[in-house]
């Protein structure tokens, strides 16, 4: 049977950035749309990359002393209303249940868009004492927010994260947690997403509503646009006295428990789509890629041929105590059909074996990464696959700082700013005098938003970008997704 065309065509990144982004999680069946308006199927293949975030992630909060539990996905309206900033700052965004069956509801209840409040209301009623803190949760979950523009992976209506959420008995202990997380983020994304990321403060104008301070994770895309990738919060005792969250002290005083919240989203995905992906598809880090080896039989039909995919396939598995993700495609498509669709799928490495190749004791590595081709010998094949996924990952991760490091630039006064924003695509480096006044001025004029104050502070000048005052603060600044 001839195929009827290879893959198809996707967009090309430099015509339509957004479109490719679309025709990509579209192709590669990471998602499909549905009749429910703003919400998303993720697919197995989309889903199974979430899972292996989820694994990596659960992991890494474990080993700090998190435990898991589950909270109900509503909330009362009148617990909602608790935490003024808080209710304000998510009010345009609740969706709200008010018929059970078909009597009226005597209270609305809201789906959850996160869960401070009910975190407040659980805490309020286990802990008493002293002896009852550190409370240190998380929860896996969906959550929903009625988004009116939405994308896939990006923004939806309804999408899958994990939320931290801790109590403490002291400000520094809460403090001390906040900053934990956000560097268990900065390393999950470096070493398993292969994304390189900006770690600092979001100023007070763009900080989780309620918050006494929030850090966040700064990703660049392939276009030049920022990808809040993570953000953790500390809440001081605003929620608790709100909340009545108290505790007896050991100098047996009654104090409010100090708090933090953070999380991470399936955007995640989407961020490993546009900071890796070109123009023939998905580029998956190997730490996320669900199958990261595709043996691909040559001639299939010859005697032999696919015996000895199979025995390959054995061997690496055997060879990595199955922690390699291998796979045989046996399918009846032609083998420059398998290619195109690897590439697709963006599965790191292909394995190609022929008759000749078996002839010859050898096979043919292809990197999906850099499309280099590796002629391996079949007595070293195991060793190389193992070693080829570390440099896949360690490579793609450097390519990642490269992009990123290319399309950072830096501005002393408003000319130059615009300049670079006018002409150019990425991070841009600004002193910045602390007055939200010049921060909404930039964003008026611009539409770029302060990413980050980062912790690695640089004085670019002593003057601030937007209105020449002394400045306060090195800030990254930005059009975000």
């Amino acid at each position: 049977m001839a195929d009827k065309k290879l893959v198809e065509a996707i967009t090309s990144m430099e015509e339509d950035f957004a479109q490719w982004y679309t025709d990509v999680v579209k192709k590669a069946e990471l998602i499909d749309y549905t009749t429910v308006k703003g919400c998303m199927v993720i697919r197995p293949a989309g889903y199974a990359i979430w899972e292996l975030i989820q694994k990596d992630l659960d992991r890494r909060f474990k080993e700090t002393g998190v435990s898991n539990v589950y909270l109900p996905m509503f909330i009362p309206e009148s617990l909602l209303n608790k935490e003024k900033d808080h209710v304000e700052g998510f009010a345009p965004e609740v969706a709200w249940v008010t018929h059970g069956g078909l009597e009226p509801l005597q209270e609305r209840l809201c789906v959850r868009p996160t869960s401070e409040t009910l975190f407040c209301d659980y805490y309020k009623n286990v802990v008493q004492s002293y002896r009852d803190l550190p409370q240190v949760c998380n929860q896996w979950c969906s959550v929903v927010r009625w988004e009116k523009e939405t994308r896939p992976f990006l923004r939806s209506r309804e999408f899958l994260w994990q939320e931290g959420h801790t109590a403490h008995a002291t400000a520094e202990e809460a403090e001390e947690r906040t900053l934990q997380m956000l560097d268990v983020y900065s390393s999950f994304l470096e070493e398993t997403l292969a994304i390189p990321a900006i770690k600092g403060r979001k100023t007070d104008k763009e900080k989780f509503a309620g918050a006494v301070a929030t850090y966040t994770v700064e990703a660049l895309m392939h276009d030049g646009k920022a990808l809040q990738s993570g953000t953790s919060h500390n809440f001081g005792d605003g929620f608790a006295r709100a909340f009545g969250v108290q505790f007896t002290d050991k100098d047996n005083t009654l104090k409010y428990v100090h708090q933090t919240s953070w999380g991470m989203t399936t955007r995640l995905i989407g961020a490993v789509i546009m900071v890796h992906g070109d123009d023939s598809g998905l580029k998956l880090p190997p730490a996320v890629a669900p199958v990261q080896v595709l043996i691909v039989p040559i001639q299939q039909k010859k005697e032999g041929v696919l015996d000895k995919a199979y025995e390959m396939r054995d061997r690496i598995l055997r060879a990595s105590e199955n922690s390699v993700r291998v796979k045989v495609d046996d399918t009846d498509k032609s083998p420059g059909w398998k290619f195109s669709e690897q590439e697709m799928r963006g599965i790191p490495m292909r394995i190609e074996i022929g008759p000749k190749d078996m002839e010859a004791g050898k096979c043919v590595i292809v990197r999906r990464d850099t499309g280099e081709k590796i002629e391996v010998a079949d007595t070293e094949l195991e060793a190389k696959v193992q070693e080829l996924l570390v440099t896949i990952q360690k490579d793609m991760l450097e390519a990642a700082r490269v992009h990123r490091d290319s399309h950072t630039y830096s501005a002393t006064d408003m000319d130059e700013f615009r300049k670079i924003f006018a002409e150019k695509a990425g991070f841009v480096k600004a002193m910045w005098c602390g007055e939200q006044e010049c921060e909404d001025k930039i964003k008026e004029e611009l539409s770029v938003t302060s990413r980050c104050m980062p912790f690695e502070q640089e004085q670019i000048s002593d003057r601030c970008v937007c209105c020449g005052k002394p400045a306060k603060h090195m800030v990254y600044w930005g059009r975000a997704y």
